[in-house]
């Protein structure tokens, strides 16, 4: 959306509500609409989209989760892994469950920063 009254709209009618993830870093929209931080504070904000810049999705989970009063971590890690994953209808991803793919990455915050520090892709590790 470009606006928070769209965000606001979209919501009312039931429908999940997207941003890219450096729009959260930024702490603004490259193109002047609404800032995802907004809509995030706001309880507007279901997922965010790696746009053009991937490493942001892991970025902006960490700082949503840390910055934005209502809401933890892993429900800003949702906005990027089992909010996608449902709207889409990938229903074999997106948490950890069994039977699930076991698509996981293992990340620590050096200063603040998250690093990744190991990737597993359907259950083996790949990095």
């Amino acid at each position: 959306p470009t606006t928070e009254d769209s965000a606001r709209a979209s919501k009312d009618a039931g429908l999940g509500v997207l941003m890219g993830a450096p729009n959260v870093m930024r702490g603004a929209s490259h193109s002047g609409n609404v800032s995802a931080r907004t809509l995030a504070s706001d309880g507007l904000l279901d997922i965010l989209s790696s746009d053009y810049i991937p490493f942001s999705l892991i970025q902006s989970a960490f700082f949503l989760g840390d910055v934005v009063d209502s809401i933890s971590l892993p429900q800003a890690v949702a906005m990027v892994s089992k909010n996608p994953a449902e709207a889409v209808g990938l229903s074999d991803r997106g948490v950890i469950e069994e039977g699930r793919r076991a698509d996981l990455v293992r990340v620590r915050l050096d200063d603040h920063v998250p690093v990744v520090r190991t990737v597993w892709r359907q259950g083996r590790r790949v990095a």
